[in-house]
């Protein structure tokens, strides 16, 4: 990874504005360019993940808390911005101010998260809260839209008050004619309680259908859905779909492998991936980044 990205002269420039200049954010957020259009001139969107540590979930491979490490989560972010076919991130608040007080975000698409509130292995884990932006603060901010995470639980009645949430967002976004990004994912519970992904095609296709009818209107509503190789899956909807990277396997090139099949489909528009590219096995944050591009890509 190129750690000169965040300079200790740029890192302390960073934590003196937090200190000392809250207004700095209100003022990078008026200033940042934005572009025209969500997608690049290939009909495509390339984002980056990064709103994972605020629900608490901080693990990558065997380290449990990579992703607690904040200077080195904004180097690799820095590093996997530079590359031109990168259009923008996903994030929460804290990451997209910082962003912003680096400079980073000119020029590309930001989508807010906004439920965070189900924290990683909570008892209430599946009643996830919005604890992060609301559509009038993405609004105000000039964002490009807000991400919503849906897990449907049928044992689990904290599903209920999350997908009300959701629709109500859908409806709110829509109305200030900003995307939405519902990410609807099927989970039942072991014999321990953990939760597992539902991977099959009935769960995953019933996921799309539920979350694509969620809100006063569909017009502004994306889905962020796992790679599948079943087409029934993604021929469940016509919304627009990005493809989720979820967490990393020990098999880089497998996870590419899956997401390239993916990506293919019609109704699919691009990628949205994190900790697989922002934390690789081998370290090279570019060289990931510029290979899930390279994919998207050769399959538009």
């Amino acid at each position: 990874m190129n750690e000169s990205a965040l300079s200790d002269e740029r890192w302390r420039a960073l934590l003196r504005t937090r200190a000392t200049d809250p207004e700095a954010v209100r003022r990078a957020y008026g200033a940042r360019r934005r572009r025209p259009n969500l997608l690049s001139g290939r009909g495509t969107v390339f984002l980056l993940a990064a709103d994972h540590p605020a629900r608490g979930a901080l693990g990558v491979g065997g380290d449990p808390t990579a992703m607690a490490d904040r200077r080195s989560l904004l180097e690799r972010l820095l590093v996997a911005l530079e590359n031109p076919a990168v259009d923008g991130i996903l994030g929460t608040p804290d990451i997209v101010e910082e962003l912003l007080l680096l400079d980073a975000l000119h020029d590309k698409i930001v989508i807010g998260s906004m439920n965070r509130g189900g924290l990683a292995g909570a008892e209430w884990e599946i009643d996830d809260r919005f604890t992060g932006y609301d559509a009038r603060s993405l609004m105000d901010s000039r964002l490009d839209g807000g991400k919503m995470l849906l897990r449907l639980v049928d044992s689990d009645r904290g599903t209920v008050p999350t997908l009300q949430a959701c629709a109500e967002a859908v409806t709110e976004l829509a109305a200030y004619g900003l995307m939405a990004m519902v990410e609807p994912l099927p989970y039942r519970q072991d014999s321990a309680g953990r939760l597992v992904l539902r991977t099959d095609t009935a769960s995953l296709a019933r996921a799309v259908t539920v979350a694509s009818g969620i809100g006063v209107t569909s017009a502004y509503t994306w889905l962020k859905l796992p790679a599948t190789d079943d087409p029934a899956v993604l021929g469940a909807t016509t919304l627009p779909v990005v493809v989720l990277g979820g967490a990393p396997s020990p098999d880089p090139a497998a996870d590419l492998a899956s997401w390239g099949r993916t990506v293919r489909h019609e109704v699919v528009r691009g990628l949205v991936v994190g900790r697989s590219l922002l934390y690789p096995p081998d370290g090279d944050v570019g060289a990931a980044v510029a290979a899930a591009a390279k994919l998207l890509e050769a399959a538009k």
